[in-house]
């Protein structure tokens, strides 16, 4: 599962993927600009997630009591 995200992640321009020609085989990912460039939105997301993790936690405990 890894493998398909990260060859998705390369196709869509997120990851560099290089090769190293050792023994045994190394592979190193990195993000590209168009990655990076994205950075500033996910912060952005990620402050709102921990503005609101308790009303997301409680849902959860909601929806898992009913089942």
């Amino acid at each position: 599962m890894l493998t398909v995200t990260l060859r998705n992640l390369e196709r869509d321009g997120m990851v560099r993927r290089q090769v190293h020609a050792e023994v045994p085989p190394r592979v190193e990912y990195a993000l590209t600009l168009l990655a990076l460039s994205m950075l500033p939105a996910l912060s952005k997301l990620t402050g709102w997630i921990d503005t609101h993790w308790d009303e997301i936690d409680g849902a959860r405990v909601r929806y898992d009591l009913k089942r």
